[in-house]
């Protein structure tokens, strides 16, 4: 039986990791996250966005 090439195996690890950073470097870059999963938050993009499509009703003086 032939022994592992690790290094083979390490560097393939590297280079698909590199790979999948620099396309999550290039989707930042065009402002157009694919999955809010990725970027770690749920939260709307901006204040004025509420779940559902209602804004949120503003305080009376």
């Amino acid at each position: 039986m032939a022994t592992p090439n690790y290094s083979y195996e390490k560097r393939q690890k590297e280079l698909a990791k590199k790979r999948k950073k620099e396309e999550k470097l290039k989707r930042k870059a065009e402002g157009k996250p694919d999955d809010a999963a990725d970027d770690g938050t749920d939260a709307p993009d901006e204040p004025g966005d509420a779940p559902g499509g209602v804004p949120p009703a503003d305080p009376v003086p």
